[in-house]
């Protein structure tokens, strides 16, 4: 006889702790999971013209400090939670997909994506989005990925305009560099990624 079972996708966290991609708890991993996945899941396909591709942990610090930059009062520690942890899912799924390639996966995988942010959300207690919140960050979002394309990938201006369709400006100024010094735009590695981020996600949790 076959037993018809509810699907499963079972991945094991550096704690050694397992997760359902499919049925996340919100329990299920620790802070350094998080941190550790994020600073090892790569945006722009893993290609970089440095030594280290780019890691989400590093971007989701880099919306977050042009976030507080722009902002023209304090943001309220559960809005910097949210733009800290807008990619959380990324980090679980290992895979940072773009848009277009959203689109042609299909609801399954938005699916499987949403459940994991919707666990990431309860986890640390994240605010809904309102108009002018996903506004701003959508636009700290796309300045910062308009800015890692052409300095971190090797992406041309023009390129990001005409191939990427990011129509939004390209920073001079690394906005990560006053804040953890090093070389402007440079990529971590990812033990400084991991760090870097699990202190920014502690101190905003302690902040609670």
């Amino acid at each position: 006889m076959t037993v018809d079972r509810a699907p499963r996708a079972w991945i094991r966290l550096p704690s050694g702790a397992p997760l359902d991609l499919i049925n996340p708890s919100p329990q299920a991993w620790t802070d350094e999971d998080l941190a550790k996945r994020l600073a090892r899941t790569f945006r722009w396909g893993g290609e970089s013209v440095w030594e280290w591709p780019l890691s989400v942990a590093q971007h989701s610090l880099m919306v977050l400090a042009l976030r507080r930059e722009w902002a023209e009062a304090a943001l309220t520690t559960g809005e910097q939670l949210a733009e800290l942890l807008h990619d959380a899912e990324e980090g679980f799924l290992g895979f940072d997909c773009i848009s277009p390639l959203k689109r042609v996966l299909g609801q399954p995988f938005s699916d499987v994506a949403d459940r994991l942010m919707r666990a990431v959300s309860l986890r640390y207690g994240l605010p809904g989005w309102t108009t002018e919140t996903h506004r701003v960050h959508k636009q700290a979002d796309f300045v910062a990925a308009a800015s890692e394309a052409v300095h971190c990938t090797g992406w041309s201006r023009d390129e990001v305009r005409d191939v990427l369709g990011i129509a939004f400006p390209v920073l001079d100024v690394d906005p990560l560099q006053a804040i953890y010094g090093g070389t402007a735009w440079e990529p971590w590695p990812s033990e400084v990624a991991a760090r870097r981020f699990l202190d920014e996600l502690r101190r905003l949790t302690q902040a609670r």
